[in-house]
């Protein structure tokens, strides 16, 4: 695993549906983000937040809002990213809303067609966001990224790198979806995309569930995670703007953390959509940090290895 991790703060909420998301960033710091993952023994570059459009709130044009300033948002992403893995660390994104996660998975399915690595995308959240401008009900963007990753989507936000599609259906696995509108059924259907929803977690369990999102990764694959925190339970995580009852516990969350922190292929991190105008006492962002320790090596692990 790298030991340098580049954090990269997008504070904006201009694909939500809920004003806060922007304020997620610096909710994580004070959290103790920085703190816990220099004791990780983890090299921490923070870059400070990035700049782009402030949140015009209007109606949506041709089926989207705010097109012009997620795009301009995802750009600055790419690009923060794009140096990040060129400088040979690991970037994690701090959101701001999900549809960041075009610009920053986009700059890391370059990077991976640069150095001849295969990608695996762990896509958790209580949504699929694969919705499109001629399904979506509020032409939010944040409901749209894994659509336009796939292709399907406004030329602007689906040709960063001069590459379409960023990623192919093979490459992602949504766990914990439990809200999905009618027309992504269609869509993902149609892609053949990889789905662990609440239904199947509950039926088969988390270490199935994460045994099977995991499989094949080898020491050719880069391992992204785009953690969404509303793909949590809101009784424990209630700082989300769309909070789905139904979710992950936190036994449940640690297991998926751990077993991917067992892997040693983690290479990249998004985590979106905290609101902390949402939050109590900022209780969701220390669990945000609680469980990315999780995903560096923290673990509740108390019995003898049979190793």
């Amino acid at each position: 695993m790298i030991n340098t991790i580049s954090l990269i703060g997008a504070p904006t909420d201009v694909g939500a549906s809920v004003r806060g998301a922007g304020m997620g960033p610096d909710a994580l710091r004070v959290a103790g983000l920085v703190e816990a993952l220099e004791a990780r023994s983890l090299t921490v570059i923070d870059h400070g937040n990035l700049h782009g459009p402030a949140n015009p709130w209007l109606e949506p044009v041709n089926g989207h809002r705010h097109l012009k300033e997620a795009v301009d948002w995802n750009q600055a992403v790419y690009n923060a990213v794009e140096e990040a893995l060129n400088a040979g660390n690991m970037p994690m994104m701090l959101g701001g809303d999900h549809c960041l996660a075009i610009g920053s998975i986009s700059a890391i399915a370059s990077h991976c067609r640069k150095v001849g690595k295969k990608l695996r995308v762990l896509w958790f959240d209580a949504h699929a966001d694969s919705n499109q401008s001629s399904i979506s009900p509020t032409g939010n963007i944040h409901g749209m990224p894994v659509a336009c990753l796939m292709g399907h989507g406004p030329k602007e936000l689906i040709h960063y790198g001069d590459h379409t599609p960023a990623m192919q259906p093979s490459d992602i696995r949504l766990i914990g979806i439990r809200s999905v509108d009618e027309g992504e059924r269609r869509f993902i259907h149609d892609m053949g995309m990889q789905v662990f929803d609440m239904r199947y977690i509950d039926e088969h369990g988390m270490r199935s569930v994460m045994t099977s999102a995991l499989e094949g990764l080898d020491a050719d694959t880069h391992l992204h995670v785009s953690f969404d925190l509303d793909c949590l339970d809101p009784a424990i995580a209630p700082g989300v703007g769309t909070a789905v009852l139904g979710g992950p516990t936190y036994r449940e969350a640690q297991l998926c953390m751990e077993m991917i922190a067992d892997t040693g292929l983690l290479a990249s991190l998004d985590v979106v959509e905290l609101n902390p105008a949402l939050d109590i006492r900022n209780q969701t962002a220390v669990l945000a940090v609680d469980l990315i320790e999780s995903l560096f090596g923290k673990s509740t692990l108390v019995r003898i290895s049979d190793k």
